[in-house]
């Protein structure tokens, strides 16, 4: 008889109805492979970009997606020796490379598993995995982010740019980004140095007053729009822009062209080497995950539509959706 198990199961493309929750088979492991209690994940702009099918190609139906797991290994395979029945792991489970995060139990290539920070509960740590090993790859490998820099991070209270900010402040940079302004606050706690509320002030003007006509070294797009096209205008000389979006239409780079800038785009691979950097700072207190909303795994349309419709409610991080228990925490609207 075949072990069952709970999982989301996108049945066809489309809105947040598009999912549903079965009873399916437990996957079995390889020799280099492990099967993991799911008991956290999260929810990523890259989710409801899949479930609308922007990668349908890249998606065969029906699918278990999600791209974000902390929780504990049940079964090694009989070539793993870096883990044991019992750790606590965290990871991104491999994009576009079969089934998700969005079930009870998952099975994953060792190379990709991390040991979960001790100091993070897995609702923390799920929803660290994927940004955290995208913001890792966008400031260090990437812009290679140095002390004494100036950064624009776009879009501070979104869950790549509330990592990216406690990164570069790790790093040593000085942090500028954009927030509303009941939120600036709220991004100063995580260590910007500044903040921009891009409803009210254009913040290519306000990167030229704060950095006295110099321009920031480094901006991080988590935005998109016409991120690309307006970010070298707040740009230093031989500055670095780093995209983390995909490009819904082109764009004319043109000013980048003057300031002799370079372009980064940023679609992150998985390996344990950047979970264990981002553990280093987690367990040294430099970098928190932060939580916006936490729905039970019953509930994933409802959290695909809070983060899909981010900007009418007060969210601030990660949707995270809590696999083994029931916990519930939603923010408020926006009046």
């Amino acid at each position: 008889m075949t072990d069952l198990m709970k999982a989301v199961v996108l049945a066809r493309f489309g809105g947040a109805d598009a999912f549903e929750l079965r009873d399916v088979s437990v996957p079995r492991v390889g020799p280099r492979q492990v099967r993991v209690r799911v008991h956290a994940t999260a929810v990523n702009p890259l989710d409801y970009q899949i479930r609308r099918g922007d990668y349908a190609d890249h998606v065969p139906l029906p699918a278990i997606t999600g791209h974000d797991i902390s929780g504990v290994i049940e079964e090694i395979g009989s070539h793993v020796a870096e883990f044991r029945v019992g750790d606590a792991v965290y990871y991104t489970p491999r994009i576009f490379g079969g089934p998700g995060s969005y079930a009870e139990q998952h099975v994953a290539d060792v190379d990709l598993v991390g040991r979960k920070p001790e100091n993070l509960s897995h609702l923390e740590a799920a929803s660290l995995t994927l940004v955290g090993g995208t913001v890792w790859e966008a400031l260090v490998t990437r812009a290679q982010l140095a002390v004494g820099e100036t950064i624009l991070i776009h879009g501070g209270t979104g869950g790549v740019g509330t990592i990216a900010i406690q990164v570069a402040k790790a790093i040593g940079a000085r942090v500028i980004t954009t927030a509303r302004a009941g939120d600036h606050e709220f991004v100063r706690s995580l260590g910007a140095d500044a903040a921009i509320d891009y409803t009210s002030t254009d913040y290519v003007d306000a990167v030229a007053e704060m950095t006295r006509g110099k321009g920031a070294d480094v901006v991080l797009d988590a935005i998109g729009g016409d991120t690309l096209a307006r970010s070298p205008l707040a740009l230093a000389d031989f500055g670095r822009v780093v995209s983390v979006v995909d490009i819904a239409q082109p764009q004319n780079l043109i000013e980048a062209w003057g300031r002799n800038a370079a372009y980064h785009f940023v679609f992150t691979r998985q390996n344990r080497g950047k979970l264990d950097a981002l553990t280093t700072l987690v367990e040294r207190g430099l970098v928190k995950p932060v939580i916006g909303a936490t729905l039970p795994l019953a509930r994933m349309g409802e959290a695909h539509e809070l983060l899909e419709n981010r900007r009418s409610y007060v969210l601030r991080g990660k949707v995270a959706i809590d696999v083994a228990g029931e916990a519930v925490a939603l923010p408020p609207r926006i009046s």
